[in-house]
């Protein structure tokens, strides 16, 4: 699933709503069982990543959303060509910690620079259990 956000004040929530709705999608078309921990996980990552991407780099923001190999790809582009970094933990500041939270909920982070803008991709885990398989697919 691939989309483009306009990058306004609604497109945090719109982004929320396509990850739900594409896991949502994945058990009609594909008889996978999304576990509720995965759906909340995703859509927490969209959150922080798309918020990041409104706040630090103007213009559209693009969403893609996939499954491989058990995980949930999310991948955001924005304009912004500066890589974001994980500050260090700071229980007194107030905000800011959107990257600190991906990190410790993803199994796989990535940031680059594109010709235009920066590409992350956050990789969160589908299932608990990798070797369950037969709780994954409906009968």
């Amino acid at each position: 699933m691939s989309a483009a956000l306009d990058g306004d004040g609604a497109c945090i929530a719109e982004a929320r709503h396509l990850a739900a709705g594409f896991l949502t999608r994945l058990r009609a078309d594909h008889g996978i069982l999304v576990p509720a921990r995965a759906m909340d996980l995703t859509q927490l990552v969209v959150s922080e990543l798309v918020t990041n991407a409104r706040k630090y780099a103007p213009g559209p923001v693009l969403l893609d959303l996939r499954v491989t190999d058990e995980v949930v790809e999310v991948v955001v582009w924005d304009s912004d060509p500066v890589l974001p970094v994980a500050r260090a933990a700071d229980p007194g500041r107030v905000g800011q910690h959107g990257l600190e939270i991906v990190m410790a909920v993803v199994q796989g982070f990535e940031a680059k620079r594109e010709p235009v803008g920066k590409r992350i991709t956050a990789r969160i885990a589908l299932f608990d259990d990798p070797h369950g398989s037969t709780a994954r697919r409906r009968p």
